[in-house]
């Protein structure tokens, strides 16, 4: 690998440089996310329903005692035997993040449209501690714009991402994304925001830590995108299984 080499002083006056445009994107990023917190609402007056561990939820009773909700749209469709490679990829990460934001005023779900005794399993094996719910036949994932029913697919045209895509009937039925949910005192939901595509890096520090090094992401297999490299945390060579998780998705 090569690359050019100068002394510490050169050095060092190249990264002073750099750190200029750093900090010019951390305020950008202070002033995106505050952008993002005065976008306006859409209040949710559909009654939504999953099923979970401990039984039958709808979307209010997936708050807990929160005010705040995160819902990741996991991939996980009901003939498949296995989650999604990176959506389980991006929720190892939340997973640490979890015992903080949970008495932060914000809870966390991950819905899928796998029957929840499959997803429950999936969630033990990979030693999650975040709750995981079923939509089954309900219509959140299509609302939501992360799954498409075989018409949908049929037609060749979707929306993802809030745009237009081709499909066709052998396009995958579910897609990633992820969705923020209010609740105010006298029950009212309200959506706030969505997330979609490569808007899910911004919680995988993996990506962060790669791309500070040489060789970056270095994702340059036939995908040229994660499904390269990462596997399921249990699935790399020198993996142990993962250690028992605390709960269940009651909790």
């Amino acid at each position: 690998m090569q690359h050019r080499i100068v002394s510490r002083e050169d050095w060092v006056a190249a990264r002073k440089s750099f750190l200029k445009k750093e900090k010019e994107l951390t305020r950008l990023r202070d002033r995106l996310s505050a952008e993002l917190r005065e976008l306006p609402w859409v209040r949710i007056d559909k009654t939504y329903v999953f099923e979970t561990a401990a039984g039958r939820r709808t979307l209010a009773e997936l708050f807990g005692d929160n005010s705040q909700l995160i819902v990741q749209h996991f991939m996980y469709a009901p003939e498949w035997e296995e989650g999604c490679v990176g959506c389980s990829f991006a929720i190892d990460h939340i997973n640490a993040a979890y015992p903080h934001i949970r008495h932060h005023d914000v809870s966390y779900v991950a819905i899928a449209r796998a029957p929840v005794d499959k997803l429950e399993a999936y969630r033990r094996r990979m030693g999650w501690d975040i709750p995981v719910a079923s939509s089954g036949d309900s219509d959140f994932n299509y609302d939501f714009n992360v799954s498409y029913r075989p018409e949908a697919l049929a037609s060749g045209r979707v929306i993802y991402n809030f745009e237009e895509m081709e499909t066709n009937e052998a396009s995958i039925a579910d897609l990633p994304g992820a969705s923020v949910f209010y609740k105010d005192e006298a029950g009212g939901i309200f959506h706030t925001y969505s997330s979609f595509g490569r808007g899910g890096e911004e919680v995988i520090s993996a990506y962060m830590l790669l791309d500070a090094t040489p060789k970056g992401r270095n994702e340059t297999g036939p995908n040229g995108n994660l499904t390269d490299w990462v596997r399921r945390h249990d699935e790399y060579e020198s993996a142990t299984r993962a250690a028992p998780c605390h709960g269940t998705a009651a909790e």
